[in-house]
């Protein structure tokens, strides 16, 4: 995995040769099984901790990103029924030692929906990343265990009579996820930014977008059952909730990385930075 790392074009050439003076972080967060985060190079980074919103063009599609802060990129990516917005309360945090980048998912939001497939590796691709998983791993071991669940049914919940089902009701169907994924509903999501993700799925054609990477979750297993036949040798940080799939990601990492450093938060479910956000933010400190 290590030299197909590596070998991955970054987008904007000013950044390029800092990048490659800098250690490589993977920064592992569970969010809804999205299995996509990744270290993506932006445009000059703002001043200070002032976060900006930005546009790039990747491969003729417009992604927007928030950027803050100077230094070696620290790069954020959302998980499913969530946008960078997620991001703004530790932005300003890591900004204080890092140039930080949080962009949008193609297909969602602000992005463009990409002309092409919409999947984890194609997505990897557009937005000039390196890739790192959420939640689980598909196609190293323990993945069916998750994919397989009854109690985990909208990785298959997709096409045109589930978009008829929640059109016009994005948020109910999104609240499943918000409270019955969480430890305890009174510490997730917060009602503003519930609402903001609801406006940005609800736009025409961003519902379908998300669902299509789960969509691509059996060819996802197959990418990542053979570039995880070597090992990542860059430090990872898996933090994940007990409550959720905290200790199926630890033991997954183990199997794909040589330099793995887990935290588990007890008493958490899924939204390990709404439901945790002084321990999930010490935690990355420590790591960084």
């Amino acid at each position: 995995m290590a030299d197909w790392l590596r070998e991955l074009p970054i987008h904007i050439e000013a950044l390029k040769g800092e990048f490659m003076k800098t250690r490589s972080y993977v920064l592992l967060f569970v969010l809804l099984g999205v299995t996509l985060s990744v270290l993506w190079m932006g445009q000059a980074a703002s001043a200070d901790k002032v976060i900006v919103a930005r546009a790039a063009d990747v491969d003729g599609a417009s992604v927007h990103y928030l950027m803050a802060g100077r230094g070696a990129p620290v790069i954020l990516l959302h998980g499913y029924t969530q946008t960078s917005r997620m991001w703004r309360p530790i932005i300003p945090i890591l900004a204080e030692k890092f140039r930080v980048i949080a962009p949008v998912l193609p297909g969602i939001g602000d992005s463009d929906i990409p002309r092409g497939d919409v999947d984890m590796t194609t997505a990897a691709t557009r937005i000039r990343a390196l890739v790192v998983m959420d939640a689980f791993l598909p196609g190293v071991g323990g993945w069916e265990s998750v994919y397989n669940n009854p109690g985990i049914w909208h990785f298959r919940f997709n096409g045109p009579t589930p978009e008829a089902l929640v059109r016009g009701r994005e948020r109910a169907y999104f609240e499943h996820f918000w409270n019955d994924f969480a430890a305890d509903k009174t510490r997730s999501i917060p009602n503003a930014d519930r609402a903001v993700y609801t406006a940005a799925y609800a736009r025409p054609g961003r519902m379908r977008a998300g669902w299509a990477y789960f969509v691509s979750f059996p060819k996802t297993a197959k990418d990542f059952a053979q570039l995880s036949e070597r090992k990542l040798p860059m430090p990872v940080l898996a933090i994940g909730g007990a409550k959720a799939n905290g200790e199926l990601l630890a033991q997954q990492m183990k199997l794909v990385a040589s330099d793995v450093t887990v935290v588990v938060l007890s008493d958490t479910g899924h939204w390990v930075l709404e439901e945790r956000p002084k321990e999930t933010t010490e935690a990355l400190m420590k790591f960084l």
